[in-house]
């Protein structure tokens, strides 16, 4: 729960600053203004300035908390996530974020089953690809049913495929006489039983269903399973989020953990949250309902509705999954559409809009022009989600009728297979962030978690940088990539107008939001590999501790242990260090390699695993080991 404020005052009126952090580097995002002390107070900045000038501030009540030089930034702003439905079953979900050897991996499948009791599953969801492990190669069923003979196993891989045990499919009920989901693929064997495996061919909502199979936590664990992820999050220097809604994410049922939290004041990050449609054909009649029980901005500074979206008809979804082709929306996409978008307008809600492929936007923008033409929208603070193959043409749409475009590390998690279907050259400026930021355009940068993406924040910054992948493939020539100031601008000041919070969310000057993130290691001077790793020892939000580490752990208020007593939550965390990981030796590397056991030469390398894991190869640089587009083995 978010602790009190840092200086127990005891008194509302006094003077003096709450606290004063001092002896720092704080970059507080009013340009490139670069300070040494803050001071809080009533969960809003007082002032920054120098040491000298600030400690005048205090009184004998202030907190005095010494920085030791360490670099402190504006807490950061996911945008786009799935934080709701993400606490609601973080605690059951064994992560995969940031496990850099699929044997690793493997064994904390092999824990966790022994760990989970009948009739609960081991759902690896989300926030991992096999370009990231050693072995660059996905988990083989055959492993799922060694690791887990008897306990259910989900994992899913992004929005592409999931992958089910011989327990799972018993679980979720899945024969030789299920019939075939329309848009994905239930692969069977000779005899016509499945064989575990679920594509998207390209619809996803097999993968959705599936895992809805599945049993919940109990209320009361859900609680206890928002604070953990809530905690992880500020841990990793996030004060704030875009909540995007999501697939089997109901409202208000699904909200009911998140609304108590908001009344008894144990948030620990703001949420601005869009509501998402649950039905086709009936999303109309939903948003219609929707606004008459709230407007957009009701709620608190803490917690509030922000709109419409992400999800506005089911007929405009087109799913980011690069192994297969663009999919072509329906014919009846723009009919769909417009009654929603009409509506929504007329009542001064703005949206936010899933469009993965420029001709998603281009015919969504269509039906924005012409809604535009009777109710004007470009003041509303209406945007895209994604738009990673949006034109030059249709940005200057989007400029025209006032929308803005949160953009996501999605690429970091598929640049790989982008490669492969449409080449080095369309992935130079996908998506276009620099082009949009030089056109004036509202950008913001968020992870799209927990299934899509890892929700750790640094990977996504990484990814703006450096321009690689989280397997390092290069995605951008460096005239395409960002400094750093620029990419943190997207995850602070810059994401404040997506939740009308412009100058007040995402810098530190008189007046606005006082929360901000201690880092471990600074982010505008640590190698540009190690900016994945970066964490912080100390966020505050509206100047209340949230999370400390280290010296500053004292200052955290508790967190009660992870329920239930089996939650992989208890036995491995969250987001898994890569530090951890990088500190494997030769040997290991060698083993993991000789996992892949290839009966075939590998289509890449044109040799097979375990004879290379054995030779004289230069293994202790993955990058020229498996090559920059990685293993093709687990096609």
């Amino acid at each position: 729960m978010a602790g009190p404020s840092l200086a127990q005052t005891g008194t509302a009126k006094r003077p003096g600053a709450d606290v004063i952090l001092y002896n720092g580097r704080i970059q507080t995002l009013v340009g490139s203004q670069v300070v040494s002390a803050i001071a809080l107070k009533d969960g809003l900045v007082q002032a920054v300035g120098t040491d000298a000038e600030i400690r005048k501030l205090g009184d004998s009540l202030t907190q005095l908390v010494d920085l030791e030089g360490r670099r402190t930034i504006p807490g950061l702003t996911d945008s786009h996530m799935h934080v709701i439905r993400g606490g609601l079953n973080y605690n059951m979900e064994l992560r995969w974020d940031g496990v850099r050897s699929l044997g690793a991996a493997l064994e904390m499948l092999r824990t966790q089953a022994r760990n989970t009791p009948p009739p609960q599953w081991v759902r690896v969801v989300g926030g991992w690809n096999e370009f990231q492990f050693e072995e660059k190669r996905m988990p083989t069923l055959k492993e799922l049913n060694d690791a887990a003979p008897d306990t259910p196993v989900f994992v899913l891989n992004l929005y592409n495929q999931a992958f089910l045990n011989k327990a799972a499919l018993r679980a979720a009920g899945y024969n030789r006489d299920t019939p075939q989901p329309p848009g994905a693929i239930i692969e069977r064997d000779s005899s016509g039983e499945p064989t575990g495996l679920l594509l998207a061919e390209p619809n996803a909502f097999v993968l959705y269903n599936t895992l809805a199979k599945g049993p919940k936590l109990s209320p009361e664990d859900q609680l206890n399973s928002t604070l953990h992820f809530m905690r992880e999050e500020n841990r990793l220097g996030v004060t704030s989020v875009g909540d995007a809604g999501g697939g089997f994410q109901n409202y208000p049922d699904d909200y009911a953990i998140i609304d108590k939290l908001a009344k008894d004041n144990r948030l620990t990050i703001r949420i601005a949250y869009n509501l998402f449609p649950q039905k086709a054909k009936e999303e109309l009649s939903d948003f219609q309902r929707w606004a008459k029980m709230g407007r957009p901005g009701d709620g608190t500074d803490m917690y509030r509705l922000n709109g419409a979206g992400e999800m506005l008809a089911f007929s405009a979804a087109d799913f980011e999954d690069f192994v297969v082709p663009r999919p072509d929306m329906p014919a009846n996409m723009e009919a769909d559409m417009e009654g929603i978008v009409r509506f929504l307008a007329g009542n001064g809600w703005p949206w936010r809009m899933h469009a993965t492929y420029n001709e998603t936007v281009a015919r969504s923008l269509d039906v924005f022009e012409k809604v535009h033409q009777e109710i004007p929208i470009d003041q509303l603070g209406w945007f895209f989600d994604h738009c990673e193959t949006v034109t030059p043409q249709n940005l200057e749409r989007i400029k025209k009728l006032g929308g803005g475009i949160a953009i996501q590390n999605r690429m970091s998690m598929q640049g790989e297979y982008f490669i492969r279907r449409y080449g080095i050259k369309a992935t130079a400026e996908t998506p276009p962030v620099k082009r949009m930021l030089d056109m004036g355009i509202p950008v913001s940068l968020g992870t799209d978690a927990t299934r899509v993406n890892s929700y750790n924040p640094w990977q996504a910054l990484y990814w703006l940088v450096s321009g690689r992948t989280i397997g390092g493939t290069v995605l951008y020539p460096e005239e395409r990539r960002l400094d750093r100031l620029a990419a943190l601008r997207l995850m602070t000041v810059d994401g404040s107008w997506f939740s009308r919070e412009t100058g007040k969310k995402g810098v530190l000057k008189p007046g606005a939001f006082a929360d901000l993130a201690v880092l471990e290691k600074d982010f505008f001077t640590v190698p540009e590999e190690q900016i994945q790793d970066i964490t912080s020892v100390l966020t505050v939000v509206a100047g209340k501790v949230v999370h400390g580490a280290g010296k500053y752990q004292p200052l955290a208020p508790p967190l009660p242990p992870a329920s239930p007593s089996w939650s992989p939550v208890k036995t491995f965390g969250g987001y898994q260090s890569r530090k951890v990981s990088l500190g494997a030796s030769d040997d290991k590397r060698y083993h993991y390699a000789a996992l892949c056991a290839c009966t075939s030469a590998c289509r890449v390398h044109q040799h097979d695993h375990a004879y290379a894991g054995a030779a004289a190869a230069p293994t202790s640089d993955p990058k020229s080991f498996w090559g920059a587009l990685g293993c093709s083995c687990f096609v």
